[in-house]
């Protein structure tokens, strides 16, 4: 049974609530980065704790695996804050295409540090795809810059946490991973809420809960589709997210990207697409 049309309406599902996290995490622009973040990964925390316990699986993983564990929360605390900020402080669409870039950045980590090999296709396709980046950036080296800076920023941490994750796969469990981060994530940003954060007012506090639930869905679409069908089928619907954000964008804040931007984000989106069908290609 052919389990792919599934597996990708799984990846547009979550693609489209990755997209709708942008939404409510702009509209709480008033919030500090780090109090949206904060009650974010509070409740992933909770829906993963009711998984480990329906299951059974360990909550905090093996010992032997506790520092790369660690390196992998770290990393995507790191990757969820500059994400944030870039999303209050660019076009929703800007902010995800910029975001994207972190499957490039785990080709570049995992020739790195997994040995991978790094071949002249990846190279090129690299190439374009953070020649996308820097027409949607616009370098102008002042302040302006910093809001750009912290979406790439995203894309590096959140490479450096995939690439973590590459090498936990077949060595501990989703939910473990995930509560482990979301655990990091927490204790972490507690003591900054006593630093410039604010009690939510009646308005907001949904917006935190749609924060919380869209991007927990997310996850939740992405873990189906990868159980469906490989990741190297599938994997690439996610950029799909770039359309919805362009859309969301439009719809709920008047958002319209430029020239440049189109552009770029178009030579991002083609290098993924391009090299998604030359790996596969290459194993047919």
């Amino acid at each position: 049974m052919d389990n792919r049309p599934r597996a990708i309406l799984y990846m547009i599902a979550a693609a489209i609530s990755f997209a709708m996290m942008g939404v409510f995490i702009k509209m709480a622009s008033d919030l500090p980065v780090h109090e949206k973040v904060f009650f974010r990964n509070l409740i992933s925390l909770f829906l993963a704790a009711i998984v480990i316990l329906k299951t059974g699986h360990p909550f905090f993983g093996k010992l032997k695996n506790q520092p790369f564990l660690m390196a992998r929360s770290i990393f995507g605390l790191l990757g969820v804050i500059t994400f944030f900020y870039a999303i209050d402080n660019l076009l929703l669409v800007d902010a995800d295409m910029l975001n994207k870039l972190s499957p490039f950045f785990v080709t570049i980590f995992a020739a790195l540090f997994l040995g991978e090999k790094l071949n002249i296709s990846k190279g090129l396709f690299l190439l374009v795809a953070f020649t996308g980046a820097l027409l949607i950036i616009k370098p102008s080296f002042d302040l302006s810059m910093l809001p750009a800076i912290s979406g790439t920023l995203s894309a590096i941490c959140a490479g450096a946490a995939y690439t973590l994750l590459r090498y936990l796969k077949n060595r501990e469990q989703p939910e473990t991973i995930v509560f482990y981060f979301s655990l990091i994530s927490v204790v972490g940003l507690f003591p900054f809420l006593f630093f410039g954060a604010r009690w939510p007012t009646f308005y907001e506090w949904p917006l935190l809960l749609g924060i919380g639930v869209s991007a927990a869905m997310g996850q939740f679409g992405l873990t189906l589709a990868y159980k469906q069908a490989p990741a190297s089928e599938v994997s690439i619907y996610i950029y799909t997210s770039i359309l919805f954000s362009a859309i969301f964008g439009m719809l709920f804040f008047s958002e319209i990207p430029d020239m440049y931007s189109v552009i770029g984000g178009i030579m991002i989106i083609g290098a993924a697409v391009s090299s998604s069908w030359f790996a596969n290609s290459k194993k047919i």
